[in-house]
């Protein structure tokens, strides 16, 4: 009697496929893993640096050179420059403990010639046509605040509108273009607030989200998932394996006629 064929032990083709499955699935978990760690190294090295950048004596903004401010060294150093201050040149909207209403952006012209754009504070719909109707006012203060990065445009949904006066964000080129003002600081400030005045200012978040060590245990936990997979897959492979073996070897149990 022919002997009797081993049955292949599952498809080495489609095993060979799963395992590269798992392969790229655990390396790219890991990866993912490793920029969330990073990710939270930057975001603890952010926090301690508006920490202490808030906390420091302000600077001279005009004393700054300007050409080489920028978010990484800058956002949220505290300063104070001294000139006239404008009127609004752009209401943005904003949404604060106050309700929603609109940020007030005017430009500080410097003694040089130079000028910044100054986020006054909060303002609601109501104290927003009340400032509209009171006129410019222009003024010589001394402003003190937070450097604030520009903000781009929030996308197609939320662009803004200069022609019809709406902002959805405080882009400083955007607005000192649309209000004619030239040779302005590429960031803005966030001012101080002043007792019992309108606009309501300081109102800067200075809390940030930091969900990375979260991320990164996800990401290393769907790493670590992947390999237990394959290795419940190769386990149950062998353990096929053997059992086909034991099947046969045991003496047959049809003898010859």
């Amino acid at each position: 009697m022919e002997a009797e064929r081993p049955r292949r032990v599952g498809r080495p083709l489609a095993f060979v496929a799963f395992t590269l499955l798992m392969t790229v699935l655990a390396v790219g978990f890991v990866a993912l893993g490793v920029w969330q760690v990073q990710r939270l190294g930057w975001k603890n090295d952010l926090v301690a640096a508006v920490a202490e950048r808030t906390h420091a004596a302000p600077v001279d903004l005009a004393g700054l050179d300007w050409s080489a401010l920028n978010e990484t060294d800058d956002a949220y150093r505290r300063v104070s420059a001294r000139g006239m201050l404008g009127a609004p040149v752009a209401y943005t909207q904003a949404v604060t403990d106050h309700g929603g209403g609109f940020w007030v952006m005017s430009p500080l012209r410097l003694a040089d010639g130079r000028s910044v754009l100054v986020n006054r504070g909060f303002v609601t719909r109501e104290g927003r046509d009340a400032m509209e109707a009171e006129g410019p006012a222009p003024e010589e203060v001394t402003v003190t605040g937070l450097l604030r990065a520009t903000e781009p445009e929030g996308g197609f949904l939320r662009s803004n509108d200069p022609a019809a006066g709406r902002w959805h964000s405080r882009d400083v080129a955007e607005i000192a273009s649309a209000a004619g003002i030239a040779d302005v600081a590429p960031m803005f400030v966030d001012a101080d607030p002043v007792p019992g005045a309108t606009p309501i200012g300081g109102l800067t978040v200075l809390t940030f989200s930091n969900n990375h060590l979260v991320y990164a245990l996800t990401w290393f936990t769907l790493a670590g998932l992947s390999i237990f997979g394959w290795v419940l897959v190769l386990r149950e492979r062998r353990k096929r394996a053997g059992d086909e073996g034991e099947r046969l070897a045991r003496p047959s149990s049809q003898g010859s006629p």
